[in-house]
């Protein structure tokens, strides 16, 4: 894509708009961070997993989708101020213009463009290129420098069709209907695209769902993202063995002494990790299912393919091989290393 004239006639260098300090990603002419892993004045976030967003900010500035589930996991006063901005508003600090586009991560999920002086820079936080129904798809914006992460940035991660993985859990259901089968996902964004994707593939029946999910699942029918019938699997004295029904629940909590209830469960996990066959293993996962909100490896280079920035920046993940990937491609790359994003339950 074509490059802006300041960026080409080196007359601003990229970090004098942004720079990675010790709170995150900063921006010195406009005074403000972006997903900032400490709490700051002034902050842009682009969606809202606990490690890119968190409580205690001054000022935030988010889709209002974001702004909205901050507000559900940290209470209503998670920063001093909020300013919601939609898909494609501009707003200006200092001359710096910061636009939100959609990254296709989870519901409200954004990628940042940031503008000064003839310069692009575009900040990816997480995201994913594949089909989601329950948030908008990635959007490629021209840029002189792309900033994106690379969770799974390893030839070894690419992610099956995600149908084929549901069409695999539903086999499962049918083949033992005597059993109750328990999913693990992430609870912002990985558990309302599981439910989708089992209405999608013709599961009309009630999906039953773990308690910790019941206000995010409400957020996304606030914000038009119809789940279906659901029902809480965790209603204390509840008799019920749920054989032949699907339970959605925290990773975490497969392993809890609540499962017991359930008849003689088939462990799923629904997670880009469950590529890895020894982390299955380790975890007890009788039925991976590789579902991830993040880009595999062919999303990852195939964007900086599309793009073809004048340099890439990476924030987090397995940067030595994607920036490998980009000195054989002739793209410029560098990996900022910052402290504080983490691989969730992806």
């Amino acid at each position: 894509m074509t490059k802006h004239s300041a960026y080409i006639a080196g007359v601003i260098r990229p970090e004098t708009l942004l720079c990675p300090k010790p709170a995150g990603l900063y921006c010195p002419p406009g005074d403000f961070y972006i997903d900032p892993t400490r709490a700051v004045a002034r902050a842009v976030i682009t969606h809202g997993h606990a490690d890119h967003a968190r409580a205690g900010h001054e000022t935030v500035a988010a889709t209002p989708e974001t702004l909205a589930i901050m507000a559900a996991r940290y209470g209503e006063g998670f920063a001093g101020s909020s300013r919601a901005l939609a898909y494609g508003e501009t707003i200006e600090r200092d001359g710096v213009g910061v636009t939100l586009v959609p990254a296709g991560h989870v519901l409200g999920s954004a990628q940042v463009v940031v503008r000064w002086r003839g310069l692009t820079i575009v900040v990816s936080g997480d995201y994913k290129r594949r089909r989601d129904p329950t948030c908008l798809a990635f959007e490629p914006v021209p840029c002189d420098v792309f900033v994106t992460e690379a969770t799974f940035g390893l030839p070894v991660f690419r992610h099956p069709d995600d149908a084929g993985e549901i069409r695999k859990l539903l086999r499962s259901v049918a083949q033992f209907p005597e059993r109750t089968h328990l999913v693990g996902a992430y609870a912002l964004g990985k558990a309302q695209r599981i439910i989708r994707l089992l209405r999608e593939a013709g599961w009309g029946r009630t999906i039953f769902v773990h308690g910790a999910f019941e206000r995010l699942n409400a957020l996304y029918g606030a914000f038009g993202i119809d789940l279906g019938p659901l029902e809480p699997a965790t209603i204390e004295g509840e008799r019920r063995d749920f054989a032949g029904e699907i339970v959605i629940a925290p990773p975490g909590s497969l392993a809890d002494r609540w499962t017991r209830r359930f008849a003689d469960p088939v462990g799923a996990f629904a997670s880009g990790w469950m590529r890895v066959r020894a982390r299955a293993r380790q975890r007890g996962v009788e039925l991976p299912l590789v579902i991830s909100d993040h880009a595999d490896w062919d999303e990852l280079t195939g964007t900086l393919a599309e793009l073809a920035p004048g340099e890439v920046w990476i924030t987090h993940g397995r940067e030595e091989a994607l920036a490998r990937w980009c000195d054989l491609h002739g793209l410029p790359a560098r990996a900022l290393a910052i402290v504080g994003y983490e691989d969730e339950e992806d």
